[in-house]
């Protein structure tokens, strides 16, 4: 958090003082300890109530970094409705309480951003201790485009719906960075090759563990090595650069988006997604959804 004038504040552990009340999002190892910052250490050590993903997980990783554990609560996809209001609760009352995920940064691929709405709405200070985050180490080591990049998360687990997802990113200008299972990677590698073309790719996994690796290449060799090695063990990254220059979207691929889109949302919400992914103008997307969308004769 900052002051009056914008110059940062000096560590609580400097200050020997207790962590500001409000939310804090703590950053967490990816795999190598020694990624834990000084910040980081001061708002586990002073934090009224950790909430976070695993109790077990970071009961442990205190331990291992020399933290006195105070109370945790399990905040999750399964039961942040349920958990959240008591947090909230617990902030109103000015209680120091951090958000972490079991490695990395907060939010990303959880519900954590609930948590911070809801804060937003009741102007309970909110704010970040930034570290560690595979996404973005991924990138980096991908030695693809990094100037525009979208995070897109899992992609579904079973062939027809990832493949339909695939569809709906294919036009998207950036480079495309997923999670996937190792059980998947060969199958999931597979279908980005057929829907995305020949891309140039790459495979991040265990990262900054003894066993780290990236392996680059076209997603058909990526696909290929795969097949024939079976899944890798560890935590896996997959990094897909942007289209290929002459990749401009077609009719058919506005159409194929449009439809999945449509599916699950109304004609507007469709559009402007559709709009933003294949970077058309969304009066022209528009025109085209509400054809689609229109009851066949």
């Amino acid at each position: 958090m900052t002051d009056s004038t914008g110059e940062s504040e000096p560590s609580p552990r400097a200050q020997g003082s207790k962590p500001a009340p409000g939310l804090y999002l703590v950053a967490t190892p990816i795999g190598n300890l020694r990624d834990i910052t000084l910040r980081a250490l001061d708002i586990l050590g002073g934090a009224d109530l950790i909430a976070c993903e695993d109790t077990r997980n970071t009961r442990k990783l205190l331990g291992l970094l020399g933290l006195k554990a105070p109370k945790l609560i399990a905040y999750h996809d399964h039961n942040a409705a349920q958990a959240g209001p008591g947090l909230i609760e617990r902030l109103a009352e000015g209680a120091v309480v951090a958000l972490v995920s079991d490695a990395g940064m907060p939010l990303v691929s959880d519900p954590g951003y609930r948590l911070v709405r809801d804060c937003a709405a009741r102007a309970i200070p909110v704010t970040a201790i930034p570290g560690a985050s595979a996404p973005l180490m991924a990138l980096q080591l991908s030695a693809l485009p990094s100037d525009r990049f979208l995070f897109a998360g899992f992609l579904p687990s079973r062939t027809v719906a990832r493949c339909s997802e695939l569809e709906v990113l294919k036009a998207v200008p950036a480079t495309l960075i997923f999670f996937e299972s190792p059980n998947r990677l060969p199958e999931s590698l597979a279908d980005m090759a057929a829907v995305l073309g020949g891309r140039e790719a790459s495979v991040a996994r265990e990262l900054t563990k003894l066993h780290e690796e990236v392996r680059r290449g076209t997603l058909a060799e990526l696909a290929a090595h795969y097949a024939e090695a079976g899944a890798p063990r560890g935590e896996v990254v997959v990094v897909v650069g942007p289209p290929l220059p002459d990749a401009t979207p077609t009719e058919g691929d506005l159409d194929t988006a449009l439809r999945t889109a449509l599916a699950g949302a109304s004609v507007k919400d469709a559009a402007a997604m559709v709009a933003e992914a294949l970077g058309l103008p969304r009066r022209q997307v528009y025109a085209r959804a509400l054809e689609l969308a229109r009851p066949q004769e």
